[in-house]
């Protein structure tokens, strides 16, 4: 999830991860009380390197939001490797262990915008004209069209302006003056949902949770993670 710190880990630990806690597991701080420690006395270039590796492993967690782990486990892990040992769990396991607690750590960074889509949700059904469906799509028909619907098939042409919740506009195909051509195979989920709903001809407004916009990842600098989105979609034709 974090590349540069997987790629890190791996070089180490060989993804004997038990170097990581999900969040699940207690995060144990140090208990002992701050203070300084000993310079390091590096005697040849393996002292030098091992220390480097360390130094390089430890800014890149706490650059990627990472401010405590378990340095018990983390240590065994690595002194499991060099001695032969077997790892606690296999790289599935290390995978999935590593990639959960990253993404807590994402949702506690944009927890606001969690709220704020959760909030928004909740009160956007209670609107006249809005429906919702089961996946948490929402939507409210600006204008009903009469052509055939596309299916998961078929390529669509159409034009949009998408915005985030507060009206930043993020992009917008009237404002270019060319329509979308694209596969509906091959678009965010909501839209995958919402174009199977529209006939050639109608404008629709939906309205996209995260998890079916672009998740936890968000998209470039325009659309953080976690961004519920906002599309006024016509549809023109299908191909």
């Amino acid at each position: 999830m974090k590349k540069i710190v997987l790629a890190s880990l791996i070089l180490v630990i060989s993804f004997s991860a038990s170097a990581q806690t999900k969040k699940k597991t207690p995060v144990k701080k140090s208990t002992v009380a701050a203070k300084p420690s000993a310079k390091p006395v590096f005697r040849n270039n393996l002292d030098s390197a091992s220390y480097a590796l360390g130094l390089s492993i430890g800014q890149n967690l706490q650059s990627n939001g990472v401010n405590a782990i378990n340095q018990e486990l983390f240590l065994k892990a690595i002194k499991d490797v060099f001695a032969n040992q077997p790892a606690a769990f296999d790289i599935n396991k290390a995978q999935e262990s590593i990639n959960n607690f990253f993404l807590n750590i994402n949702k506690q960074k944009y927890a606001g915008a969690l709220k704020e889509g959760s909030d928004f949700f909740a009160k956007n059904k209670l609107k006249p004209g809005v429906k919702t469906t089961a996946s948490g799509l929402q939507y409210e028909i600006i204008t009903a069209g009469n052509g055939p619907k596309p299916t998961a098939d078929q390529t669509f042409i159409a034009h949009y302006t998408g915005t985030l919740l507060n009206g930043t506009k993020f992009d917008s195909s009237v404002d270019r003056g060319e329509p979308l051509t694209m596969p509906v195979r091959d678009v965010i989920k909501g839209w995958q949902e919402g174009l199977q709903l529209m006939s050639t001809g109608a404008k629709y407004r939906f309205y996209i949770p995260y998890q079916l916009g672009y998740g936890a990842s968000g998209s470039g600098p325009k659309i953080p993670p976690y961004s519920a989105l906002i599309f006024d979609l016509e549809l023109i034709g299908i191909q």
